[in-house]
């Protein structure tokens, strides 16, 4: 039993529904980052769940690799078919199937995107929080336990999921979670599935928690004359308990890319931008106490937002950070690495971080979402000279390594993927093997999503 023979049998059953043109497999086969095209041997686009889980079974029978698509916005090579075989795109599958409004909760198909999902949302006062940046598929933020810029308030995918429905490797269909708030009824095999990468199962339906969009919004941009000073300001504000709905940090470098890129005119100095979220009362209260905190650390040139049309254009700017810096150098792809640290830790970790950037050949812009510990290098490369590779590579591990002598994570969220496997034996020990320990009784073939999380050798 080979892949071909796997693609051979699913042919009579997909139909149209199953590619083996060239741009499909090239369209499934890129990075949003620096790795390699890497297709897949053909590419499925299934309708319902009954259609994964005859996919899922036929694949299993021809020992055939499956890898679940979305909307391709992975910074780590996700989706990439490392091993071969068959992407799955949920491109199809991407309604809305039920909204409780009384429950604050919706039950979604694993295609829709976050901002299709808030669109039909918007009449019934409620939202889904979680924003990443990129217009990613809400399974696709399932499988790689997506957070972003609203996490300091709203939590992660991990905090907004309440079940699933998934289907294994053997195609057996499974639903994890209940409706209620909580539950202490065996393993949390929801919590389990959150953040696996598509490599225990394929999810086919999400529960999700939503939350009331808010009375009142305001923002803001505040300047400072250093990263150390605007760190320290990210750091009071957190201690003092003020309930940031965002606050992101951007260097120099990223807003001067931003300024070229947004036609944007931002002084040339470290920013922070953030968000607050309430009563008309409540946002203008949090808003006074962080002008206090931030005017302690030298903060100047505060512009405010509150209309949501200038708050749109705000966050749309901060969005589009990665393209402005790649656009800064034409031809560049980049290396997009992040870490996450103890609050406590933030202004070492970034310090640290900019002293090795200023002490290497490479252009790398720091940005995150400092209210909870996480930021971002975008190390730009030549994607043909090695030695900017490198030298990229280095630099990544040397935050890795920064990030858990100081009691963090190699990746605060953008997942493991097949970028960061080097570093998980160092920030899990025995608990990395464990992981792999799961894998093989999930999925004893290693048909789902090979080569990404954990490494099946022996």
């Amino acid at each position: 039993m080979t892949i071909q023979t796997a693609i051979d049998a699913l042919a009579p059953v997909l139909g149209d529904r199953l590619s083996r043109s060239k741009s499909d497999l090239d369209a499934h086969g890129q990075s949003e980052t620096h790795f390699r095209v890497t297709p897949p041997d053909a590419v499925a686009y299934p309708q319902s769940t009954k259609d994964v889980a005859t996919i899922v079974k036929i694949c299993a029978d021809h020992d055939c690799p499956v890898i679940g698509y979305g909307a391709g916005t992975s910074l780590e090579g996700h989706a990439l078919a490392v091993q071969g075989g068959l992407a799955v795109d949920f491109r199809d599958m991407s309604a809305v199937l039920e909204v409780r409004a009384e429950d604050m909760t919706a039950r979604v198909q694993p295609g829709i995107t976050r901002e299709a999902l808030n669109e039909e949302l918007r009449a019934t006062g409620l939202f889904f929080p979680v924003d990443p940046g990129a217009n990613a598929s809400i399974g696709g933020m399932v499988s790689t336990r997506a957070s972003g810029t609203t996490a300091v308030r709203y939590g992660t995918m991990r905090d907004n999921v309440a079940a699933l429905e998934v289907v294994m490797a053997d195609g057996r269909i499974i639903r994890t979670g209940t409706g209620a708030r909580k539950s202490s009824a065996g393993y949390d095999l929801t919590a389990l599935m959150v953040g696996s990468e598509g490599t225990l199962g394929l999810i086919t339906e999400v529960t999700l928690r939503l939350h009331g969009q808010p009375e009142a919004v305001g923002a803001a941009t505040c300047a400072f004359n250093s990263i150390e000073n605007a760190v320290a300001a990210v750091t009071a504000t957190i201690a003092m308990g003020i309930p940031m709905a965002r606050i992101e940090f951007l260097d120099a470098a990223a807003v001067a890319a931003v300024n070229a890129y947004s036609n944007a005119s931002f002084p040339l100095t470290p920013h922070l931008m953030v968000e607050f979220h309430g009563t008309d009362a409540g946002v203008a209260e949090q808003a006074e106490r962080f002008g206090e905190i931030a005017a302690e650390y030298g903060g100047a040139a505060f512009e405010w937002a509150t209309r949501a049309e200038d708050r749109t254009r705000l966050w749309t700017m901060r969005h589009h950070a990665y393209w402005a810096i790649l656009a800064t150098r034409k031809g560049a792809t980049a290396i997009v690495t992040d870490v996450c640290v103890p609050i406590s830790a933030l202004a070492q970790a970034v310090e640290e971080t900019q002293s090795d950037i200023d002490a290497s050949p490479l252009s790398a812009p720091i940005l995150g979402h400092v209210g909870d510990g996480n930021f971002h290098a975008i190390l730009m490369i030549d994607p043909e000279d090695e030695a900017e590779r490198k030298a990229a590579q280095a630099l990544s591990a040397g935050m890795a390594e920064r990030a858990l002598r100081l009691g963090g994570t190699v990746t605060g969220e953008h997942g493991v993927g097949i970028g960061k496997l080097d570093y998980m034996a160092a920030e899990h020990g025995g608990g990395w093997d464990v992981m792999a320990s799961v894998k093989r009784a999930l999925d004893p073939q290693n048909i789902l999503n090979p080569g990404k999380v954990v490494r099946m050798n022996g």
